[in-house]
């Protein structure tokens, strides 16, 4: 029975995604609804990439691995939510909080680096075609995807134990539906403002600093296509590229102002707001952005459609 108690105590308590609202059944019902749209979504557009050896390109291999992070970005999300809602059980473990938060975080950071590497990708079939097979073989593709996840794991195993041993003192309340570093820093009755700084400035790297790369590739991406003589190759090229850039907004607008701004400079609802858009809303959007744009993965899609019709 001690031992049940200490337990307790030791747990986190999720207050849920917008405790204040009304209609709580209605939007938690909602969230369900798009997390089972960007669950499918992203499968199927994985099974598409696999499934056509015509897919089996550096820019469809970055793009799978994409949906593979927003796959189980959503996955580490919304289930626990779901589950704390209908159950009424609200409380998280501290070793499933510290997991939780180590998951969300190696997804955004690798995502934030693959969504750098996409750019790139671009870059060089664009601005340096007759080199594209060379600088990005399938191999090196491979290397550089491998390195994402071990730069984005590494990144967030530091930055998951370390505030995952900030003292609490007082309520184990966290204001959020999910555990993440920012709203388990609001928790401390310890001085974080280093730490926060810390987290300031690694955002800049991995956030800032991707920011820019991407920007620059689309700033050289456009001079050539601007010189381009083929309106058609103009066309193919730029409905390629504008997918790849609304994702990228998407991603960076509402993490940039999470994580480059301290904690107490914004409210518990705002952070709510926004990790639904980035974490939930964006994972379902991102395979529709990708798929209506894209003949290659339209034909796909349709060669598939037609071995299940024959079938």
């Amino acid at each position: 029975m001690m031992l049940m108690n200490e337990t307790f105590v030791t747990d986190f308590i999720l207050v849920g995604l917008f405790p204040e609202f009304q209609h709580s059944i209605v939007l938690n019902s909602i969230i369900i609804f798009i997390y089972i749209l960007a669950f499918l979504g992203n499968i199927l557009l994985i099974i598409l990439i696999c499934s056509d050896s015509r897919l089996h390109t550096p820019m469809y291999i970055l793009l799978s691995q994409l949906s593979i992070i927003d796959l189980t970005l959503t996955s580490t999300i919304v289930p626990k939510m779901a589950s704390n809602f209908f159950t009424g059980k609200r409380n998280i473990s501290w070793i499933g909080c510290g997991t939780q938060s180590f998951f969300f975080l190696m997804l955004g950071m690798s995502e934030c680096l693959i969504l750098t590497l996409m750019a790139y990708d671009r870059y060089v079939a664009v601005c340096n075609p007759l080199r594209y097979p060379t600088i990005m073989s399938t191999r090196i593709c491979l290397h550089m995807v491998v390195g994402c996840w071990i730069g984005g794991s590494s990144s967030s195993f530091i930055h998951t134990v370390y505030p995952m041993h900030f003292p609490i003192c007082g309520s184990r309340e966290i204001q959020h539906f999910f555990c993440e570093v920012p709203v388990l820093i609001k928790l401390s009755c310890e001085d974080t403002s280093v730490y926060q700084l810390v987290v300031v400035v690694t955002s800049i790297v991995l956030l800032v600093v991707p920011f820019s790369l991407i920007t620059a590739s689309y700033t050289f991406i456009f001079i050539t296509v601007f010189h381009m003589n083929s309106v058609k190759g103009r066309r193919k090229t730029l409905a390629t590229c504008s997918s790849h850039l609304i994702v990228v907004s998407l991603f960076f607008g509402p993490n940039i102002f999470i994580y480059m701004t301290f904690t107490s400079s914004h409210s518990p609802e705002q952070d709510q707001a926004l990790s639904v858009f980035s974490n939930i809303l964006t994972p379902m959007l991102n395979p529709i952005i990708y798929s209506l744009r894209n003949k290659e993965v339209v034909a796909a899609l349709r060669k598939l459609s037609g071995r299940r019709v024959i079938m």
